[in-house]
């Protein structure tokens, strides 16, 4: 009998001549995002891979522009095992099933992008995606993200007198909102849809975001005042359904843990080199305006303790402190 086989990315794939062919198993994926946005690139990266690791065996359905709503909504249906298979999902909106997954991209935990980085290349978050997986039933089998989050707001706020009070959104884990208090903003949890409104509309002062969210989403048209406090370099997990999962063969599962790795890298490459540049652009277009944070090592300071306290209540110190010891 005849065997035919294929290699593709280190996976193998082999058929028997004159077998049944096998049916395609399709895959329905979710980004909030358009085809420009390193997001959705992460995500055709990781289907590019998988689909020729498989040999064909994988098709992969990917509805881009929150056509199939927001993160929140992804990572709900692919802890049921529902509607959704893959797509990024930022920590924060893991937080209603795990709480610790949040202190993988929470303010001021990264010292810089080379810290960040090596985070991922260590594994030092596997103790958080190990919850995330017995809690919500969900694989996280890559990590996008590196954009630098700055405060997007409808005036300068350069030091710790203006930050006072600042009425603004952010994402929902209480250690976004303990944080930002610890700061003394006066942070409000508010859907991603509905941030530019509020701001146009005054319901809020500003928000925070990384250059390509800003970008994509035309938050400088609200909040063209951008403080640069880099309080956060953002960890963006390709999540994947572990119902879905454990409906695939061992091959077919290999060539999912392995795609997912590399695309996340992907997406870590093109958001950390394009994210300043993207902030520049906007800039030199006469978009937003940029300002400098004077005091941010006073945000640093009152940050801490907060980080402490919360890591200690969920019984994660020792993953906070391995984070930080990385070199």
């Amino acid at each position: 009998m005849k065997k035919i086989g294929l290699l593709v990315v280190g996976c193998a794939v082999a058929a028997v001549a004159g077998a049944p062919v096998q049916a395609a198993t399709k895959l329905v994926g979710a980004v909030q995002f358009d085809e420009n946005h390193a997001f959705t690139k992460a995500l055709r990266r990781f289907e590019e891979l998988a689909g020729e690791c498989s040999g064909g065996e994988l098709e992969f359905d990917l509805h881009l522009n929150s056509e199939l709503g927001l993160e929140k909504d992804y990572f709900e249906n692919m802890s049921q095992g529902i509607a959704v298979d893959y797509a990024i999902v930022a920590p924060s909106h893991m937080a209603t099933f795990s709480q610790m997954a949040p202190l993988m991209d929470m303010p001021f935990l990264f010292r810089d992008l080379d810290h960040w980085n090596q985070v991922m290349e260590n594994d030092a978050l596997a103790p958080l995606a190990d919850d995330v997986l017995d809690k919500a039933n969900v694989l996280l089998i890559g990590y996008a993200g590196g954009g630098t989050r700055q405060l997007i707001v409808n005036r300068p706020i350069t030091n710790m007198d203006e930050l006072k009070g600042l009425e603004m959104r952010v994402m929902g884990a209480p250690i976004q909102t303990r944080i930002f208090e610890a700061i003394t903003a006066a942070p409000t949890v508010i859907a991603y849809s509905e941030v530019y409104n509020a701001i146009q509309t005054g319901v809020i002062d500003g928000a925070e975001n990384e250059a390509a969210g800003i970008e994509q989403m035309k938050f400088y048209e609200v909040g063209p005042d951008i403080s640069l406090t880099a309080h956060a370099i953002t960890v963006r997990p390709l999540a994947f359904s572990n119902a879905t999962f454990e409906r695939l063969s061992p091959e077919l599962q290999a060539c999912v843990l392995e795609a997912g790795k590399a695309a996340g890298a992907h997406g870590r490459e093109i958001e950390s080199s394009q994210d300043a540049a993207k902030l520049t652009a906007m800039q030199e277009k006469g978009l937003l305006r940029t300002h400098e944070f004077t005091q941010r090592d006073q945000l640093l300071e009152l940050a801490t303790p907060v980080q402490d306290a919360y890591a200690a209540e969920l019984g994660a110190t020792e993953v906070l402190e391995s984070i930080r010891a990385v070199e």
